[in-house]
């Protein structure tokens, strides 16, 4: 059994991750959990030791895995806590405040392992699998759309820590709309260059609720990418056109085979894996099994959080920005906002 610890007990932690493991309970066991609410952390998995401190949690019982389900400005310092201490870690999005946050949790991986995995759960669905697996069949990709038009509001932002630069690293870009846009990369591939614009349109809160960016791939296909809180109408879409075909995804905050359409005659997954915490989860257990990286880990994780990166700087700057230009010394590796004290757009007072 691969011994587990949760940190965080919180509403991702209860409704997402313990019925994950449950689904693995022949493979996975919940020996600890770490909250600053002991009761808290008590009634999420009956039977678990209960900890108030990572750290003690590390020294008393050495876990495989961590699972990090905290607030996003807790996650780097506890991610390598935990992989320091020889335990994988899979942690919540956003993995990081920064791509400098993500590139220091990836620095304390070993050569062969403990590694780092994000959970990007709606990547790992049997619909995006038979896309990806499809290659180039349905010809040259050509245009993708992405769109995540979500609802958030005044309950939502009530927590303390949302809707801060200092606490969540931006808005709605990377909070929510970084599932779709990690989907759309693992099929579409890497960013060239993007062009964006963001804004606070209605939300009492310092970071974005909106924003629009339009990006040059390097296979030279085109997307459009929306993201937003503002939205009565929730919706997640997606829209593949390659040469030969159409591939569309509608759905909300997960989907099963039926969530695809296709214009392809090829369009046929061979069975129906819904997109979940569960899913990934198992290939997360396969990977340690076999010793092995696990998928949404190392450059494979960091292309999502480049991307946003990339479409934050172009918000900011009013410019065009190559993913070329995100190194160390750009003022947006440190901050998702680039240390730029006003907001790029004054939507609301």
């Amino acid at each position: 059994m691969i011994r587990a610890a949760i940190v965080g007990a919180g509403a991702i932690a209860a409704h997402s991750h313990v019925p994950a493991l449950r689904a693995h309970g022949d493979r996975v066991e919940v020996v600890a959990v770490a909250d600053v609410d002991e009761t808290r952390a008590g009634s999420l998995v009956p039977g678990a030791a209960v900890y108030t401190d990572l750290g003690k949690l590390l020294d008393a019982e050495h876990p495989d895995l961590v699972i990090v389900c905290t607030p996003p400005y807790l996650h780097a310092g506890q991610a390598v806590a935990a992989l320091s201490a020889g335990a994988w870690v899979w942690c919540e999005k956003p993995a990081a405040l920064s791509l400098a946050e993500l590139d220091r949790m990836a620095a304390a991986e070993g050569p062969g392992g403990p590694y780092l995995s994000v959970v990007y759960q709606q990547r790992f669905g049997s619909g995006a699998e038979h896309l990806r697996a499809l290659g180039g069949a349905l010809g040259r990709p050509m245009l993708a759309l992405c769109q995540t038009t979500w609802h958030r509001g005044e309950e939502y932002y009530a927590t303390p820590y949302r809707g801060r630069w200092a606490t969540e690293g931006g808005g709605t870009t990377v909070l929510h709309g970084v599932h779709q846009m990690d989907l759309m990369l693992s099929v579409f591939g890497d960013w060239a260059e993007i062009r964006a614009m963001a804004g606070r349109l209605d939300r009492p809160i310092e970071t974005e609720d909106v924003s629009l960016a339009m990006v040059r791939f390097e296979n030279g296909a085109m997307g459009s990418v929306v993201t937003s809180v503002l939205s009565p109408r929730e919706e997640s879409y997606l829209r593949f056109d390659f040469a030969d075909a159409t591939v569309e995804l509608r759905h909300l905050y997960g989907y099963g085979n039926a969530a695809w359409t296709s214009t392809s005659p090829l369009w046929s997954p061979p069975e129906d894996v819904p997109s979940s915490h569960a899913t990934q989860l198992g290939l997360l257990l396969d990977a340690y099994e076999r010793g092995e990286r696990p998928p949404a880990s190392g450059a494979d994780a960091r292309r999502a959080m480049e991307f946003v990166t990339g479409l934050y700087a172009s918000a900011f700057t009013g410019r065009p920005v190559l993913r070329e230009e995100l190194t160390a010394d750009s003022p947006f590796y440190d901050r998702l906002d680039g240390g730029i004290e006003t907001f790029f757009t004054a939507g609301i007072a």
